[in-house]
């Protein structure tokens, strides 16, 4: 007799062993690992009072981790990078209470990967079916007023879609390795007019007397954690954003993920005047945070691009993702890619109301990627 899986949740990955945890299907991906959303927690980025509080779903049988997927509860939307801004006004205009809410995603990440992770040999339909309905029983228990998946895989979003369940599309721009075997390789793919541009653009920083360093993270000094990290600050003070990630997370990647972390750092006179943090996949390298202390002509592209594609092409990665939203992308090489999330919402006036949203929104977005196309940086016989 086949024991059915049980479902709970939990206030911390801690409890979890780390090989366990890890020994699920994340797919490559470095921001679901075990390190990583633990020095989330540990840091203080998430819980205590940032409006993030762990509540990690665990399906298990016989005392086996069949599955788990990383899920907060929000009491806001910061950090999410799907934007439902406009559907808790309006629970607010109608004296509802859209927060708490439960996410399930990495925060401050908008990345897609798997969202439930699998043992090996785990039915992922049958499992994921349980997940859902662990989830809104959660969020009803909790008087939550929606779930929200984030940036699930293709596959997985198409598992979960339909009956409780709205989907909403998006896009981002990504690169794609060719087969290229150097960067020129690259540069012969595009129009001679993009060409042109990115070879002025290196040129410029290079006449800046400015060189781009990769720096694997297990080589990173004290030193270079902490430019990352004032880096970071300078971004989000110039930007007027939140500062999510603390000094003590910078720290903790360099002590738990420096097998998957890449540092890319300009260096000028013997001091290093920008910087990129990159974390690396099994096929991917993802692009995070970036900053610099002087304006310097292109060192942004130089530093978040065409040196990472160039690691990229070295290293013999299959795409670098270089975060969310840039339409400036598109002429360096970086194509749209949909993304997905997927939405229960428990007051069913708003959720007819948001499914109609939605469909009107994903025909706007289907015209948007349809007018992008037309504008490939590549030649035509690459396109």
């Amino acid at each position: 007799m086949t024991t059915a899986p049980q479902t709970r949740f939990v206030d911390s990955i801690k409890v979890v062993p780390a090989a366990t945890w890890n020994g699920l299907d994340l797919a490559g991906n470095p921001f679901l690992r075990h390190e990583f959303l633990l020095a989330l927690e540990e840091s203080g980025c998430v819980d205590g009072r940032s409006g993030w509080t762990s509540q990690h779903l665990l399906i298990e049988t016989a005392g086996r981790l069949l599955a788990a997927a990383p899920v907060y509860v929000k009491q806001h939307s910061y950090g999410e990078y799907v934007f439902d801004w406009a559907w808790a006004n309006a629970y607010q205009r109608a004296g509802l209470r859209y927060y708490p809410k439960l996410v399930v995603g990495v925060p401050f990440t908008p990345v897609t990967g798997p969202r439930l992770l699998l043992a090996p040999g785990a039915d992922e339909l049958a499992l994921m079916t349980t997940a859902g309905e662990a989830l809104i029983a959660h969020a009803q228990l909790l008087q939550a007023s929606s779930v929200h998946w984030l940036f699930p895989s293709t596959k997985q979003a198409d598992r979960l879609q339909g009956g409780q369940w709205l989907r909403r599309s998006g896009h981002q721009f990504h690169w794609e390795n060719r087969g290229y075997g150097s960067f020129d390789d690259y540069l012969a793919a595009l129009t001679a007019e993009k060409r042109k541009k990115v070879r002025r653009e290196r040129r410029q920083v290079a006449e800046a007397g400015i060189r781009v360093e990769v720096v694997p993270g297990s080589e990173a000094g004290a030193d270079a954690w902490a430019a990352i990290y004032g880096f970071y600050r300078t971004t989000v003070a110039r930007h007027g954003a939140i500062p999510y990630l603390t000094e003590a997370f910078f720290q903790r990647l360099g002590e738990t993920l420096a097998d998957c972390t890449v540092l890319l750092m300009a260096v000028r006179d013997g001091r290093y005047v920008a910087g990129a943090l990159n974390l690396q996949g099994a096929d991917a390298l993802y692009g995070r945070y970036w900053g610099c202390h002087a304006d310097y002509h292109s060192l942004h592209f130089e530093t978040c691009y065409y040196r990472a594609i160039e690691h990229c092409i070295d290293s013999g990665l299959a795409r670098f993702e270089a975060g969310a939203q840039g339409e400036h992308k598109l002429s360096r090489g970086f194509l749209p890619v949909e993304t997905h999330s997927l939405h229960w919402l428990a007051e069913p006036r708003f959720a007819d109301a948001v499914a109609d949203y939605l469909a009107e929104e994903t025909g706007e977005l289907e015209r948007y990627r349809d007018l992008l196309a037309e504008h490939s940086p590549f030649r035509r016989a690459e396109s």
